[in-house]
């Protein structure tokens, strides 16, 4: 605080006083804007982009609160930050909003024609997509949004258009027949991330193919696939069925023929140990009919129609498969059916609907190639990820990646540049390629997975393919942080497309990002996952409404660990608004006591101990933080900045400082408590970035605390000696402290007291405040001594006969005591029991024997708090 400063702030902290106005102030003055002209060193993170359509959601907050905590403090130690922000075009996703749209008009995307309905998308998008950007800002992300990006924007659709013309060149895409998950409502290929596996009752059928010698009992989830079967695999050591294998089978209800093969894929142990063959039906049945040349028989068309010839043409998939079951039953083919049978099924993660496997023709990336330079980067250190236990599964997925279905039916994407003529020629064209002229040229209908696009994201977004100053700046970028929920489908693309796109650099510069923090996801106080049926979601705009996004932001970061779970109530967050209304108050007391900060700390001669005590603490904390944040321990940092904030600034320093500021050394204890407060609030600024603000510019009249210099540590900062005389004094107060409360004395009651020991101790300059901190007068004329407690070789003796209701209290006392003795009792009971030692399991025995050193605990402090109570009859 200088002199021309207000020193008085609002009584209360209302955030939504504050954030708005905070946040449009900071955004204003470019604070978030990157130089990439800047001397300093670079540090980037670009935000893994929401979809357009999406909305802010505990994922989101917990990941932003992350990225923004790391740039806001990259930023107060002098880097050079950018966080990039920007929003996926979301296909699948965007393309549903705006059919339902026109479905509300009667309309569909047909009758508007492909041009027509892009462009309605892009209306779309400006009057109703984005809204999570608003979001974002309320919660307080940093970013620059001068880079603001979009994955269809003209500069990222060129890195598009140019990364699929060198991987075609370079025979690393391709097109092919292959199985893909289809969904027949939204009819297109899904990518794995879009499918989501729930467990479903279904039924298990165990079918008899063939007659006589020459039969097979089969088990299936789905018998209406039977109708383009081909083909029945066994194990090739299974001798069950060495007599059958290369023979012809009849396959019912079709008429055909179809053989027995050996494959060394097939489970012998699983069922009857054989199976159907459905190469056009199932992706692992299609691997077979590979190895054994089998044809692949199509019987649904896009929609899950049947169209194999026969009674069943026409029937829907769902429909079909009790008609072909009643079909076999009634030729006795139905050997055994299981009801239900729980197995887990796919569905598109847009509409629900059951996904089908589908042999079709598409696009693929080749990724051999590229996934063992993504698992390289790894495993010879350029790229860490972090907790390195998760690394393992990191490396199984990009070692047995198969090759990426990336072509998609829909009209919402980037469309594949690739163009067809009539008597069969190819051409894939890059960026400038004029497209080929002449009657019957064609381009492909499809359009590209939006995770092709968004595998270029750490790279595209800074000018890729340009050789831009940004580029040469920013990338590798520094960190990605995501959940490891999406390692395998982001993470492991964004590596072989990095990887790839600068395979001409040097190879540590090569990769997209340095580290990989993960974490996990946000789980309700049960550590349920939160869902809409259980009723247990949390809108992170309605915490922010009610609790500030400060109180949202800590709560996210307090309850999280690096690669784990974060669970979080209404509790907590509680809680975390009123850690941000401790700061406030403690803030406002110091402006009142006349605080101010200092440019260099008082001379060392004049600090008192518990001056010296808190800038010891100060620095041991800062350095703690430091290396926390080093390590990605987000939780544990804000654990730490919460109990040196509340325990140690407020419920002890600034109790001894309310002594030493009346008396001589008042001016040197109200620099110490600013310079505290000063390097406390700027360490607890990137995790709470709106109330430090707030606090920080009152206290020392500075612009922003948004590029204030972060706190540092000298090795001779701590001061041990300090640190050990303030802890023998917060013993003796906490033990007195217990005492009282023990003996039922209200906290701020006062009670008469000696003090003995104290001269010639390491306690003996702190008599003041040990009776201020708790609340014990000098003894007058009557005193006379009813109770003493011992601690730190200090005698402490109270008069408590006028204070307290003694028989009362001995009553209240020796209930608390039988029932202490009962509980003993009980636990004693249960261990001396061998069966129950035998039988419980550990945690429960482990609990019952806590049980009793707690109660043996409580029996020995209550008999010792009842010696000590003045007799009745004194």
């Amino acid at each position: 605080m200088t002199e021309d400063q207000p020193t008085q702030l609002p009584p209360q902290y209302a955030p939504g006083e504050v954030e708005t106005r905070r946040y449009d102030e900071w955004a204003a003055k470019g604070l978030f804007a990157a130089d990439a002209g800047a001397p300093a060193p670079a540090y980037s993170i670009v935000i893994p982009p929401p979809n357009v359509t999406g909305s802010l959601h505990m994922g989101h907050a917990l990941d932003h609160t992350f990225m923004d905590a790391l740039i806001r403090r990259r930023r107060m130690q002098g880097y050079t930050t950018l966080w990039l922000p920007g929003m996926d075009h979301a296909g699948i996703a965007t393309q549903n909003v705006v059919e339902r749209e026109l479905a509300k008009d009667g309309l569909s995307r047909h009758d508007l024609g492909r041009e027509a309905f892009v462009e309605r998308v892009w209306q779309w998008k400006a009057s109703s997509g984005g809204k999570i950007l608003g979001q974002m800002r309320r919660l307080g992300d940093s970013v620059d949004w001068t880079r603001e990006r979009f994955t269809m924007d003209e500069g990222l659709s060129r890195a598009v258009q140019t990364i699929f013309k060198r991987l075609y060149d370079d025979g690393l895409i391709y097109r092919a027949e292959r199985i893909i998950n289809w969904c027949p409502r939204c009819l297109t290929a899904l990518s794995d991330i879009e499918v989501d596996h729930s467990d479903t009752d279904g039924e298990l059928v165990s079918i008899r193919y063939g007659d006589d010698d020459d039969s097979v009992v089969v088990v299936t989830t789905r018998a209406e696939t039977m109708l383009g079967d081909t083909a029945v695999a066994v194990h090739p050591d299974d001798h069950r069925y060495t007599h059958l294998v290369g023979r012809e089978i009849g396959l019912p209800l079709s008429g055909r023929r179809i053989p027995v093969v050996a494959d060394p894929h097939v489970d012998p142990e699983f069922g009857t140990g054989a199976v159907k063959v459905t190469p056009a039906h199932d992706p692992d049945d299609f691997e077979i009919g590979r190895r054994h040349s089998l044809p692949s028989l199509t019987i649904m068309d896009e929609r899950g129609v049947i169209t194999a010839h026969g009674p069943f043409e026409g029937l829907d998939r769902f429909e079909a498969r009790p008609a072909v079951l009643d079909a076999l039953r009634e030729q006795g083919r139905v050997v055994k059916e299981v009801r239900p049978y729980v197995h887990a099924v796919g569905h598109c993660s847009r509409c629900g609907t059951t996904v089908e496997p589908r042999l079709s023709l598409q696009w693929f990336v080749k990724v051999e190639p590229l996934a063992k330079a993504a698992g390289d980067a790894v495993r010879d250190g350029r790229v860490r990820i972090h907790p390195a236990e998760l690394a393992g599964r990191y490396f199984d997925w990009v070692d047995n990646m198969h090759d990426w279905c990336i072509s998609r039916q829909l009209w919402w994407g980037h469309r594949i540049p690739v163009w067809y003529s009539d008597d069969g020629e190819v051409r894939a064209l890059g960026p400038g390629d004029p497209a080929p002229t002449g009657a019957g040229w064609r381009q492909d209908p499809d359009v590209l997975d939006t995770w092709f696009s968004s595998a270029l994201w750490p790279f595209s977004t800074l000018g890729w393919p340009d050789d831009t100053a940004d580029l040469r700046r920013f990338y590798p970028t520094s960190v990605l942080v995501t959940g490891y929920d999406i390692l395998f489908f982001w993470v492991a693309r964004m590596m072989m497309f990095g990887l790839y796109a600068m395979k001409d650099a040097d190879p540590a510069q090569a990769v997209p990002f340095r580290v990989v923090a993960l974490h996990g996801l946000v789980r309700d106080a049960y550590g349920r996952k939160m869902s809409k049926s259980r009723g247990n979601t949390v809108d992170p705009l309605d915490w922010i409404d009610r609790f500030g996004a400060d109180a949202t932001r800590f709560t996210l970061a307090r309850g999280s660990s690096p690669g784990g779970d974060v669970s979080v109530s209404e509790e907590w967050v509680t809680g975390a608004r009123n850690f941000c209304n401790k700061l406030w108050n403690a803030t406002r007391f110091a402006l009142l006591n006349g605080a101010t900060v200092p440019s260099a700390l008082p001379d060392p001669a004049s600090l008192t101990v518990a001056d010296r005590w808190i800038l010891s603490r100060l620095a041991a904390v800062t350095a703690e933080v430091d290396a926390l944040f080093e390590d990605y321990e987000f939780g544990k940092l804000c654990e730490a900045l919460y109990h040196f904030a509340w325990d140690e600034v407020c419920d002890w320093y600034l109790e001894l400082a309310k002594s030493a500021l009346s008396g001589p050394a008042g001016q040197t204890t109200r620099e110490v408590l600013g310079y505290v407060l000063d390097a406390l609030l700027r360490l607890l600024h990137p995790v709470i970035p709106f109330v430090t603000e707030e606090l920080w510019t009152a206290l020392t009249g500075g612009d922003t605390v948004v590029t204030a210099p972060w706190p540092g540590v000298a090795e001779d900062d701590r001061d041990p000696a300090a640190e050990a005389e303030i802890a023998s004094v917060m013993r003796l107060v906490t033990e007195v402290r217990r005492f009282r409360s023990d003996q039922g004395l209200r906290p701020g009651q006062q009670v008469p007291a000696a003090l003995s020991g104290l001269a010639g101790g390491a306690l003996a300059g702190h008599e003041e405040s040990i009776r201020a901190l708790l609340r014990l007068s000098a003894p007058g004329p009557q005193f006379r001594s009813t109770a003493s407690v011992v601690a730190e070789n200090v005698t402490v003796e109270l008069d408590t006969a006028g204070v307290i209701d003694v028989t009362a209290e001995r009553r209240r006392m020796e209930k608390d005591l039988a029932a202490a003795r009962a509980e003993a009792e009980q636990a004693q009971r249960k261990l001396a029991n061998e069966s129950f030692l035998a039988r419980a399991p550990a945690e429960v025995v482990t609990k019952t024997r806590d049980r009793l050193d707690a109660a043996q605990a409580d029996i020995g402090r209550l008999t010792g708090r009842l010696a000590a109570l003045p007799r009745d009859d004194a």
